[in-house]
């Protein structure tokens, strides 16, 4: 039942001139009649006709005329509001749980009130007065209008469970629910709870305000909106930070952030540590997450290389940041950063004698032995095969070039397809000579393996045992090829390798 209201229709405020003016338009327009209208003229007249010798009481005020039902309205809940229907002390007494009833009081109204009950005119139904089984009482002064205000629809609510019981609450229930859903909202909690889980590095750069330092938080995984730890930032003004590096955890709530962010204890010395033969890529990413820099920053600075001294037809930073160990400084761009690993570089290009005019070739052709090479032992001879095979015009025939080509800078293993495009720049099985640029950050021991390469005729090399590392180098391909069954001996040998 409750599920029929239009609660627009009951809730849309009136005033008495609009109701005057409603009720002259219903009283001088024909309609057809209810239902239950048709069943109370019966009756009204019926008691007419029973009454017609009985004088009307002195001073008796007319009948005012029964307002119309408005569409979509359940008519018992109309009446309710409209004063129409009233509960006699026996329901009252009924709802309240007494048995005793007054002797003026009526009993409880037939009609066809109760579920499939019968009325006078024998038909069962559910809503109506039920007023035809009773004889008229005398008229009442007419109550005076209230103006319905905005908590007509909790009178409603009440006036269907008392009117209905509870089944009509269990239909008018999920109504409330969605209006408190609606009113509320129901979404998902913004903030973590909790001490959080895995660690995480943050940095606190050098003129980050409070807001930076949410960002940094988020970005970071460490609180789950920085707008919820702003706010509570905001609400402690004697909180301070001091720029650097901070041991927090993942997954914190933005209280329980803010409390490791002042504690000493977490004040850690950070640093970006970039192990030989690390991508560009990977070194980005660490930036971003250890030294507190965005990945716009860095991906701007990383394309201006204008800012870096490089020779004139280097085209990315690949190859010339050299692998160390980089203390964290709060007060640093993204840019200072890449030029101190850039000027590291360099100055290890001169330590190993390279002159300007050829750093950029030793850079490329170290970054593919630092990719290619096992054991530190192994470096030069690696080297030395390159070598060879360019001094001959054979195809390098390289799996870490043809990887790096395809966006691959973790491993060096490549499928038939990939090794056959030609659309690869990178693909030395296609191209030959170097590749086009760097495709790793060489360290030392694979700069020195270019600058001094072994001696040797080889033009092959396989590791023939990925555990220890060991490889073979082959001046003939025959000798390769009885190298590479080595290898896959050792492999069947070692099903479950990883």
């Amino acid at each position: 039942m409750a599920d029929d209201l239009d609660w627009n229709a009951i809730i849309a405020p009136g005033n008495d001139a609009e109701g005057r003016k409603t009720t002259s338009a219903h009283e001088a327009t024909a309609r057809p009649m209810s239902r239950r209208e048709a069943r109370a003229a019966e009756a009204a007249e019926a008691a007419r006709a029973a009454d017609a010798d009985a004088p009307a009481p002195a001073g008796a005020a007319p009948a005012a005329p029964v307002p119309p039902t408005p569409a979509g309205v359940d008519p018992e809940v109309h009446a309710l509001l409209t004063g129409e229907l009233h509960v006699d002390d026996d329901q009252r007494a009924a709802a309240s749980g007494s048995t005793n009833q007054d002797a003026g009081t009526r009993g409880p109204v037939q009609g066809d009130d109760g579920p499939g009950g019968a009325g006078d005119d024998g038909r069962g139904g559910r809503g109506g007065r039920g007023g035809a089984s009773r004889a008229p009482r005398e008229p009442r002064e007419p109550r005076r209008r209230r103006r319905r205000g905005p908590l007509i629809a909790g009178i409603v609510i009440v006036a269907v469970v008392l009117g209905a019981g509870v089944s009509a609450y269990a239909f008018a229930a999920p109504k409330v629910q969605q209006v408190i859903a609606a009113i509320s909202g129901n979404k998902e909690p913004d903030d973590y709870t909790g001490s959080g889980t895995s660690k995480v590095t943050i940095t606190i750069k050098q003129g980050d305000i409070g807001e930076d330092v949410a960002k940094t938080l988020q970005r970071s995984g460490v609180v789950k909106d920085s707008k919820v730890f702003y706010k509570l930032l905001l609400a402690s003004p004697d909180v301070q930070f001091q720029p650097g590096s901070y041991s927090l955890k993942k997954e914190m709530s933005s209280k329980s952030a803010l409390a490791a962010l002042q504690d000493s204890k977490n004040h850690v010395q950070a640093s970006i540590v970039i192990p030989e033969g690390t991508a560009l890529k990977d070194i980005e990413a660490g930036m971003v997450s250890k030294a507190g820099l965005t990945a716009a920053e860095v991906d701007a600075a990383a394309k201006d290389l204008s800012a870096y001294g490089l020779p004139a037809n280097v085209t990315t930073l690949e190859g010339w940041l050299f692998p160390a160990t980089y203390p964290i400084n709060p007060g640093w761009t993204a840019t200072q950063y890449f030029k101190s690993m850039v000027d590291t570089m360099k100055e290890h290009l001169s330590a190993a004698g390279v002159a300007e005019a050829d750093q950029e070739h030793v850079i490329v052709f170290a970054s593919l032995v630092q990719k290619e090479a096992g054991l530190a032992a192994d470096y030069p001879k690696v080297a030395r095969v390159f070598q060879n095979r360019l001094d001959k015009g054979m195809l390098l025939q390289s799996d870490a070039t043809v990887a790096y080509g395809t966006g691959n800078t973790h491993t060096v293993t490549t499928t038939d397809a990939e090794r056959a495009d030609a659309s690869n720049k990178y693909n030395t099985y296609v191209h030959e000579g170097l590749p086009p640029a760097p495709i790793s950050n060489p360290g030392d021991i694979a700069i020195t393996a270019v600058t001094k390469m072994a001696t040797g005729n080889w033009e092959y090399f396989v590791t023939v045992n990925l555990e220890t590392g060991e490889t073979v180098f082959s001046d003939t391909y025959a000798q390769h090829q009885v190298a590479v069954r080595q290898f896959q001996a050792w492999l069947r040998a070692h099903p479950d390798y990883q």
